[in-house]
């Protein structure tokens, strides 16, 4: 198959792809059945980044929907879709509605790109690579999530002894620190999915981003990648917006039994 990546060409209120140039273009993508036009629902600066950056990286035909500016427009699209769980990301492959980013990563994956940004599956380095695309939602943003919205209201003095943001980072920090990606030994859909929750972990003020120094190496490199800087290009034109403000006292680092 022919590589074929699309560029969304925005307007206020309209969306429209448009031919990429060749230049920094990825790899064609391996032959697979045919692969129908995904539509992506997306938000400027949220998880459905995750989404345009993996059809990037593949080479894959997509359109882009949202519109630019607007946050409470481009999720007025996304309701008008009738679904009954309107969030962000939802794709549309087929007429086939999906949402949450790592089961549409996955699908895409497998369904268009078997072999593609997943590690063989009888390597050392699949189950790790699985266990980050599932970490960076299960464990990673809902903890920095819980711990932004109780350290908002009630500033806290001290960590708890048990897991919190930090925590979590840290453990991201210690893989990293022995190995290039989340998934092993190369770049993998389990770095996608990992740097949308470090960046609100740094972002956000819940972690010192200074006491993570392999987690900042990393970034640099993934967001040095031509497809997340195209990704970009057509998904955040304007640079982040609508951002949540961070937290202005995190609590120090020592742990205090209870």
């Amino acid at each position: 198959m022919k590589k074929a990546t699309f560029f969304a060409a925005m307007a206020l209120g309209l969306t429209a792809c448009v031919a990429n140039p060749a230049s920094n273009a990825p790899a064609p993508a391996p032959e697979t059945s045919a692969v129908p036009m995904i539509t992506i629902y997306h938000l400027e600066g949220r998880r459905s980044e995750r989404v345009v950056w993996l059809m990037e990286e593949l080479g894959l035909p997509y359109e882009l929907k949202y519109k630019r500016g607007d946050l409470r427009g481009s999720m007025a699209m996304v309701h008008a879709l009738g679904h009954e769980m309107p969030m962000v990301p939802t794709v549309v492959i087929d007429d086939q509605i999906l949402v949450e980013s790592g089961a549409i990563i996955e699908t895409i994956l497998t369904r268009y790109a078997p072999g593609e940004l997943t590690p063989d599956i009888a390597s050392d380095d699949y189950p790790v690579h699985l266990m980050w695309m599932h970490y960076a939602e299960g464990s990673l943003a809902a903890r920095l999530f819980s711990d932004y919205r109780a350290w908002r209201t009630n500033p806290p003095t001290e960590r708890s002894m048990f897991v919190d943001s930090e925590a979590v980072v840290q453990f991201a920090e210690n893989h990293l620190a022995a190995n290039p990606w989340f998934g092993g030994q190369a770049f993998s859909s389990a770095d996608i999915m990992m740097l949308f929750p470090l960046n609100v972990a740094t972002g956000l003020n819940l972690v010192d981003e200074t006491k993570f120094p392999s987690i900042a190496a990393w970034k640099e490199k993934v967001q040095s990648r031509p497809a997340y800087q195209r990704m970009l290009e057509v998904a955040r034109p304007d640079g982040m917006i609508g951002s949540l403000p961070p937290i202005e006292v995190r609590p120090p680092s020592e742990r205090k039994p209870r």
